[in-house]
């Protein structure tokens, strides 16, 4: 698991209300987490609700949304966890696929992602 920061852009999915912020990119996060309260500034609501396994092994039902997920001058709709105020935000790998972009570990930054068909 690797863990480094990255500068990224959360919009609402009309394109019109979004934030700019620092994520912890975490290769070990499943779907990107972010604040309650920011999604919450930006009109993002949840659809539903998934059950996460935190680090020390306990599960925990989150709420569920959509936004955009800008990084790099990628952007994609993605799925979002309205995470506690407190809580550092999380670019997880479900987001990072998306955008086509994979970890390296070594030099702590983003690179394209090459696929196989």
């Amino acid at each position: 698991m690797a863990t480094f920061s990255c500068d990224m852009r959360i919009g609402h999915m009309d394109g019109h209300r979004f934030f700019e912020t620092v994520a912890l990119v975490d290769t070990g996060a499943a779907i990107t987490v972010v604040p309650s309260e920011k999604l919450a500034e930006i009109g993002v609501e949840p659809f539903d609700t998934v059950w996460l396994s935190l680090a020390d092994g306990h599960r925990v039902e989150y709420p569920l949304g959509k936004a955009v997920a800008t990084v790099q001058g990628r952007s994609i709709e993605t799925l979002v966890v309205f995470g506690e105020d407190s809580e550092v935000m999380l670019l997880g790998a479900y987001t990072l696929e998306g955008l086509r972009f994979a970890v390296d570990p070594v030099e702590g930054r983003l690179v394209e992602l090459v696929g196989r068909l």
